[in-house]
């Protein structure tokens, strides 16, 4: 009979069976407010419509591998300049992995760099597209370290830069220059990848500066948009770059239901776009509304959720979760992350009910 152990040893990758599944908490019975997402369902003669739609989606068939309905509406809807198109991927993690995967050689380690603290699955999917991750650490304000960054940019010659834009966990965004120097000091070597995930709170964008740099891609998801559960990314970028990157996309990527949805909601843009407004006046209040606390240091948001630091992370967690209130502890994720908290913004009913269990954890 074989043994499992010995049969993982010798198939498995050595860094795989070292590292961690990538764990989500169950928040069945807590007021979630950990993962970014947009508290507002859609209204109700739009769920009777689009019940409708899915009802009618064909389930048999493979999609339409072009995805050109949907790709024309995204074009049409969200900003992308003329003459340039996008590909779509089960969320932006997806979106991710295929950059790494497209850019990782076989003649050496290659090498994706990013500003640190920073979305984890640009560590993740450069581990496991077998390239090498360099973090740079930002300042203490969680501003680039320009300097830093081009440095490293000239001692590591990375094929892939990932600038999130706001920032994901702090929540800021860089300053628009800095991110000019550095696409332009990855020139012919280096694809800027700006990561717009929280767009539609931040406002601004670099999706019209496409054709300035032939070397920066712009990477979007609708999760934050409201549509989390339907798990939609997508990538713009010079149309031969993008051809190379479609290559290793895997078939029949986004399925028939996703895409039936997706392109419901973007004929329902205003009502979305409606949704952030209000959230990003709840920002505002929240914001505030914690800073006015003692011990608390709220730092400047432009996405949906704002980081704060508190005078003990673990015990102000603790006491959220034991009121059935979940937020991230960000503490473990870097130095500079030291006893800080990530909540996201929420409805009115579900902020107050956050700062009041803020209020018991101080």
């Amino acid at each position: 009979m074989t043994d499992i152990d010995t049969l993982i040893a010798n198939t498995i990758r050595e860094d795989v069976r070292a590292g961690h599944i990538y764990k989500v908490p169950d928040a069945s019975g807590y007021l979630k407010l950990d993962a970014m997402e947009n508290p507002y369902a859609l209204p109700g003669d739009l769920r009777e419509e689009l019940a409708k739609r899915l009802a009618d989606a064909v389930l048999n068939r493979y999609p339409v591998p072009s995805y050109a309905t949907l790709k024309d509406k995204i074009r049409a809807k969200l900003g992308v300049p003329a003459g340039y198109d996008v590909i779509l991927g089960n969320g932006s993690d997806e979106i991710i992995s295929i950059l790494a995967t497209a850019c990782a050689r076989q003649d050496r380690r290659a090498v994706i760099l990013a500003p640190t603290p920073a979305f984890v699955m640009f560590q993740r999917s450069a581990q496991f597209a077998g390239m090498d991750f360099v973090g740079v650490p930002l300042k203490e304000d969680f501003s680039l370290d320009l300097p830093a960054m081009l440095a490293a940019i000239a001692e590591h010659k990375p094929a892939l830069v990932f600038l999130a834009y706001p920032n994901n966990p702090t929540g800021n965004l860089f300053a628009a220059d800095d991110v000019v120097a550095i696409i332009e000091a990855l020139g012919e070597t280096g694809i800027a990848v700006v990561d717009e995930a929280y767009q539609p709170f931040a406002r601004t964008s670099f999706m019209a500066r496409l054709p300035e740099f032939p070397n920066m891609v712009v990477m979007r998801t609708l999760s934050k948009l409201g549509l989390a559960g339907i798990r939609l990314g997508y990538l713009a970028a010079a149309p031969l770059l993008l051809e190379q990157f479609d290559k290793v996309r895997p078939p029949y990527n986004i399925n028939v239901l996703t895409q039936v949805a997706a392109e419901f909601a973007l004929d329902h843009l205003d009502v979305l776009d409606a949704q952030a407004a209000s959230l990003n006046a709840a920002r505002g209040e929240l914001a505030a509304a914690m800073a006015a606390l003692p011990g608390v240091t709220v730092y400047p948001s432009s996405a949906n959720f704002i980081t704060v630091r508190v005078p003990d992370a673990e015990k102000t967690c603790a006491t959220l979760f034991a009121k059935k209130v979940m937020i991230k502890n960000l503490s473990k994720m870097h130095v500079l992350l030291a006893n800080c908290i990530r909540v996201t913004v929420s409805t009115p009913e579900e902020n107050s009910v956050f700062l009041n269990a803020l209020k018991a954890s101080l």
